[in-house]
């Protein structure tokens, strides 16, 4: 908090205030009186200080910082008996810029999908009720925001009968405040209030998915009233919240100062975007409402996915650094194999992994992402990002994926997605960003029509798999030039092989290439290319993002979906159904399908956060032991070649 404060411009200190200083009190918490009597003695202002709407996995009691932060110089949002910035925001600000209210569309949008609220510690997929029941929202004994609407169990209980009485035959669920599911705080109902029609609903579920099965919600103050109106409710509202009296709610209590019609988006936009103070905890500064929701985003993912614990299989020694680093956040990683994997996982809960290479069976999948790193895995250099499928592997196209699952749920974007798409693609192709991003400037290349012709490691996965009728890099250069035989052919072999670490040398390259350019840094020579042929590569997925035309001799992820020229076998399920966009495939494979972690903080982190470490250096090196280990891989994998 005080990180926050001291970003947004706060000095904050101990001693006796001056009438030019401010005393900051957290909302009307038991001790906010001793705040409020000094500064009424000295003169000085008050600023009251609360979490903001999206604060972190689990409530603060449990020790996790904010993400926001609420610091409002009139009053506080839940307290109607005088207004608060956000209510004066509320009332007079226009709220009628059409940037703002795209924004803010998107923002709900987002968090919808992704089940995010102001405690996101639960699983979206535990069960709920079934559908058809009225929603009734408990809330914390002795809350402020419950003291400030009147509230007390007297006033839950006529909630409650209102509930009952208005919808005659309805099933009532009681909906847990989360603190009170975690022990932490008392809620006003008990279990003896769940009698005939009427359940408490106690389990860590997703406040959304109760809300989509709610035929009407009623609610003091709770915030989840608030997300109730973003998912298309009108709550009845016994109490007097910020979002009451706007035209969104029936309100039990009216609020004459509250006269003005909102909109949902407009709502979102004061009590989201324009009123809190939003922190990025990766890169240690204020930012705007969508940083802080995609950092939140990344964590949530993050704990969801890896809460059970993994055990892992088919990883080297040098190669479990980053997973451990990935995955292991809330589980130290065991790594196993074989029978004793399986044993560990049915003793202790914990999900399987397998580097997908070496994975078997109905294992999590793991694989290097697109935007991996400033330097060879081959050469131990640590990944910036990862992906998980639990369905196939992305570089097999012999069985469905999650990326092809990503790309058939969306193959059009919202206007917010197709807005960070188009942002991050400008952004990579400015930096000239690619997934190993090291190289040398290309040197001067001849005139002419100019074919890139991408190298791959010969004896690679995405070869065996992707490419069944060509699997030689100097077949593809024949190829190549016998359909091209006036044009200039630039010829790069991998970066992997040039170094000595991997199979797929071509002898006498000359013969089809006019040129090797095989030190050349691809963010650099893409751009003066008109063409690319490759066989899986990923350089035609980022030769796409330029807008360059690719040919595929393989099926590598983005071949199929009617954005490149196909002369290899691609699965027929790609041919069926809406075309993806190219902005849905940038969507899905560079902010959908992977996960990220950030080198400097060591924290789950949005695509933009590695751009931001990519362009500016902040990548860490491999160490004297992790490079000793690549060059012994080498030697060993060209002794392995040699014994063959």
């Amino acid at each position: 908090m005080r990180r926050i404060l001291t970003l947004a411009g706060w000095k904050v200190s101990l001693g006796r205030p001056s009438a030019q200083d401010h005393v900051g009190v957290w909302g009307q918490s038991p001790y906010a009186g001793r705040g409020e009597a000094m500064a009424a003695r000295t003169g000085a202002s008050l600023l009251r200080i609360e979490d903001a709407f999206l604060r972190s996995l689990h409530p603060g009691r449990k020790g996790e910082p904010p993400l926001g932060l609420l610091l409002d110089r009139t009053g506080v949002h839940f307290d109607a008996s005088a207004p608060s910035d956000l209510e004066t925001l509320l009332a007079t600000h226009p709220l009628d810029d059409h940037a703002l209210l795209q924004r803010a569309r998107g923002g709900i949008a987002r968090m919808r999908e992704a089940h995010l609220t102001k405690y996101t510690g639960f699983d979206p997929a535990a069960p709920v009720p079934e559908p058809g029941y009225v929603l009734v929202i408990d809330q914390t004994q002795g809350d402020a925001s419950v003291r400030a609407s009147g509230g007390d169990r007297n006033r839950f209980l006529e909630m409650l009968y209102w509930a009952q009485e208005e919808n005659p035959g309805a099933r009532i669920v009681i909906k847990t405040h989360p603190e009170t599911a975690q022990g932490l705080r008392s809620g006003h109902f008990t279990p003896a209030d769940a009698q005939e029609r009427i359940s408490l609903c106690s389990d860590r579920v997703s406040p959304w998915a109760l809300l989509e099965g709610a035929v009407a919600v009623y609610t003091l103050s709770s915030q989840m009233g608030f997300e109730a109106i973003l998912a298309g409710h009108r709550p009845r509202v016994f109490g007097t919240p910020f979002y009451a009296g706007w035209g969104l709610t029936q309100d039990e209590v009216p609020l004459p100062r509250r006269g003005r019609s909102l909109t949902r988006a407009q709502l979102f936009a004061a009590a989201m975007i324009l009123y809190p103070t939003w922190y990025d905890p990766c890169r240690d500064a204020l930012c705007p409402f969508e940083d802080a929701l995609g950092a939140l985003e990344a964590q949530t993912r993050a704990w969801r996915e890896d809460r059970q614990g993994w055990v892992a299989s088919g990883m080297r020694l040098w190669k479990r650094g980053g997973p451990a680093g990935f995955f292991g956040g809330q589980k130290g990683m065991v790594f196993a194999e074989g029978p004793a994997a399986e044993r560990k996982a049915q003793r202790t809960g914990r999900r399987r992994m397998g580097w997908a290479g070496k994975a078997e069976g109905d294992m999590v999948r793991v694989e290097d992402g697109f935007l991996r790193s400033r330097g060879l895995g081959a050469e131990l250099v640590p990944p910036l990002s990862l992906v998980l499928d639990d369905l196939g592997i992305y570089y097999d196209p012999n069985r469905p994926s999650r990326l092809e699952d990503i790309l058939a749920e969306t193959p059009e974007l919202r206007p917010d997605q197709q807005e960070r798409t188009q942002r991050l693609i400008e952004r990579l192709t400015g930096a000239g960003l690619t997934k190993y991003n090291l190289g040398t400037p290309p040197p001067a290349l001849p005139e002419g029509h100019r074919i890139l012709v991408v190298g791959q490691v010969e004896d690679d996965a995405s070869i065996r798999l992707g490419s069944p009728d060509m699997q030689s890099n100097a077949a593809l250069l024949a190829r190549t030039r016998a359909e091209n035989p006036d044009a200039v052919l630039l010829w790069k072999p991998h970066p992997d092989v040039t170094a000595g670490l991997r199979k797929g040398t071509v002898e006498h390259s000359e013969l089809w290439a006019d040129l090797a350019v095989e030190g050349a840094e691809m963010g650099a020579l893409l751009p003066q290319v008109q063409e690319v042929w490759t066989m899986t590569s990923l350089t035609g997925f980022e030769a796409l993002l330029r807008g360059i035309p690719v040919t595929t001799l393989g099926a590598p992820f983005y071949a199929g979906w009617g954005l490149t020229r196909d002369l290899g076998p691609v699965p027929e399920r790609r041919l069926a159904g809406q075309r993806p966009t190219l902005e849905a495939l940038v969507h899905a494979t560079l902010i959908a399908y992977p996960r990220y972690r950030d080198p400097v903080s060591g924290r789950p982190c949005t695509v933009e956060v590695i751009a931001d470490r990519l362009e500016r250096g902040m990548i860490p090196r491999p160490g004297l032991p992790n490079r000793l280990l690549s060059k012994l891989q080498g030697l060993l994998a060209s002794q392995v070649h040699l014994w063959r």
